[in-house]
């Protein structure tokens, strides 16, 4: 992550979360809402199969938290 500090890294890595599920939901012809990007991220989290960074994992769950509400 270069010179990134651990927030920014976190942040950048959570705005690149969102943006895959927002353009992948676009192209399925679905309105992106935030409590469906949430309940998306969430479904995507629970595959255990996918091997996920430490930073990426930690985003998803951010994510999942500010767009729920939680």
């Amino acid at each position: 992550m270069g010179n990134l500090s651990k927030d920014e890294a976190m942040y950048q890595e959570m705005c690149r979360v969102v943006g895959k599920v927002v353009l992948e939901m676009r192209d399925l012809g679905q309105e992106p809402k935030h409590i469906v990007i949430a309940g998306v991220v969430r479904t995507a989290l629970a595959n255990s199969k996918v091997q996920r960074s430490e930073l990426t994992q930690q985003a998803m769950e951010k994510v999942i938290k500010a767009l729920a509400g939680q």
